[in-house]
């Protein structure tokens, strides 16, 4: 079992930007755990599944071969031999992953492929049930949270960087809708696992975050 660090936190709290950047400092592997929700969501809603049904989805599971690879330090998923990172994403695409989400044979299948990576590899891996279902004995454990609106303003910067039209209204009750359901799913609710350091990133830089978080690892930063 490799060093493993498990950040958890409601959408828009900057996890993955805050994994990809400490993963990169330390030198190892980030594990985006959305991004496989969202292809389970993205390929349930291309064959026209019913994403208000859970019995729909679990018998949809078996048209799923879902795999986790690297381009470099670029974390890909690949959905029946498509690379499909690109597709995921969007708001849209989001929202589907918060609904198959709530499916236990889906969380079970996906948390089987997480626990495979961090035996592979040393991780930092970001998600909402990392540290107390995925990684429960992570070396280090982080629950990351921001304000909503703050989380708001981050999420319309990114759409309006990519030009994608948005107001904050509805980015916020987006936002609100899917925390109520990260929150109060049936299984795996989001929530801070014993053991983890709560951070509230809202008055916070990008780089005073990865800064603490690496200061709480006690590993420092690989030269070279």
């Amino acid at each position: 079992m490799g060093y493993q660090i498990a950040i958890d936190g409601p959408s828009g709290s900057g996890k993955s930007t805050l994994a990809k950047g400490i993963a990169k400092k330390l030198g190892v592997k980030y594990v985006d755990t959305g991004a496989m929700y969202r292809a389970v969501g993205y390929y349930m809603a291309k064959n026209s599944v019913n994403l208000s049904n859970s019995n729909d989805i679990a018998d949809n599971m078996d048209g799923i071969c879902l795999e986790a690879s690297y381009a470099g330090d670029v974390f890909c998923i690949i959905l029946n031999g498509e690379d499909i990172t690109e597709k995921l994403r969007t708001q849209e695409v989001a929202d589907y992953a918060s609904k198959v989400a709530v499916v236990p044979v889906v969380r079970e299948r996906l948390v089987k492929l997480q626990q495979d990576i961090a035996k592979k590899y040393d991780v930092v891996m970001e998600g909402r049930d990392i540290g107390y279902r995925v990684l429960k004995d992570a070396d280090l454990k982080i629950f990351l949270d921001a304000s909503p609106h703050v989380r708001t303003l981050r999420r319309v910067s990114e759409l309006n960087k990519k030009n994608i039209p948005c107001g904050y209204e509805t980015i916020r009750a987006e936002i609100e809708e899917r925390d109520y359901r990260d929150y109060n799913r049936g299984p795996d609710p989001l929530a801070q696992s014993e053991g983890s350091v709560y951070i509230d990133s809202s008055g916070m830089t990008e780089e005073e975050v990865i800064g603490c978080i690496i200061g709480l690892t006690g590993r420092g930063v690989p030269k070279g």
